[in-house]
């Protein structure tokens, strides 16, 4: 068993569904710290939603090319944990290490990244002491990442596979003689809808149209234009944009309303305000309380 890490102080990278609100991947990074107290650990998100493992794929893909070349990435959207989905890891030829459940997670980046050796986690050397049927990010996933941050080699994590699950973006997109129908697969925490419509497929579909003038609907409603920028629409109109995802998106941009309220504060009785900015969807953005200059005037109620 190795105990000395594996080169240059690489980070863990972690994504899950878990949220913020739990304990979960609190203790996914306490097992790691516990194993390997010197790796850096990123959280590049908690907040793919529940059990969404096509969302999770998409982000992870997104991710993997921006950091160190031999990161490790320990992904968790897990619906069928606790069943014969198999635990396994990735190496790839360009550097990245993924480490996850085998249900399609770690595929899209696996892909982008080029395959180089898959095992399964199966080796109890590398688990925690006791598995669980329902955290195997917390008793397989976490500590098989630490291990390989100390310099474990894969096939010390268990025996090796041929394949891995395979998970398509552009299942359900299909083209008509003059309509390209896709899906909404992701929406991102400003909005934006993100289809599985790739620029390559449009683009296939728009050459036959070169003298036409194409828009994007969803359903029934009203068709918007495809922009390059999210600034070339009006504020508070909604565009179509290929945006850093590389696939068609609708958003929206905003108008972000600020709205000032006073009031005082509970714990010193020192007035404040409170700035609070909405998005066309009412929904809350931020609230930051401001110690106002007590030399002003305050409006009377």
């Amino acid at each position: 068993m190795s105990t000395q890490p594996s080169g240059a102080r690489v980070p863990i990278a972690i994504l899950t569904d878990f949220g913020y609100r739990d304990h979960y991947a609190g203790v996914m990074k306490g097992v790691i710290t516990s194993i390997c107290p010197q790796a850096p650990i990123i959280d590049l998100t908690h907040g793919i939603p529940p059990q969404q493992v096509l969302a999770g794929a998409l982000a992870l893909r997104e991710s993997v090319n921006f950091f160190p070349r031999r990161t490790i990435f320990l992904a968790v959207v897990d619906p069928g944990v606790g069943t014969d989905r198999k635990p396994i890891a990735v190496a790839t030829r360009t550097g990245p290490r993924l480490v996850g459940p085998d249900n399609g997670l770690l595929w899209l980046a696996a892909q982008r990244t080029e395959i180089k050796e898959i095992v399964e986690l199966r080796s109890p050397r590398y688990r925690l002491p006791k598995v669980s049927t329902s955290f195997h990010g917390r008793d397989v996933f976490a500590p098989a990442a630490a291990w390989l941050w100390r310099g474990v080699r894969m096939r010390e994590l268990g025996p090796p596979l041929k394949t891995m699950t395979q998970i398509a973006l552009d299942t359900g997109v299909v083209e008509k003689p003059a309509q390209l129908d896709g899906e909404i697969i992701y929406a991102d925490n400003f909005g934006n809808l993100i289809t599985n419509i790739s620029r390559v497929i449009f683009q296939r579909f728009a050459h036959r149209f070169q003298q036409c003038r194409l828009s994007i609907r969803i359903e029934r409603r009203a068709p918007v234009l495809l922009r390059n920028a999210y600034a070339e629409a009006r504020k508070g109109t909604p565009l179509a944009i290929f945006g850093s995802f590389d696939l068609l998106e609708i958003a929206v941009r905003a108008v972000v309303v600020e709205i000032i309220r006073v009031g005082v504060s509970a714990a010193t009785q020192v007035p404040v305000e409170v700035t609070v900015c909405v998005i066309p969807a009412d929904r809350v953005e931020f609230v930051t309380p401001l110690e106002r200059d007590a030399s002003a005037a305050w409006p009377r109620s």
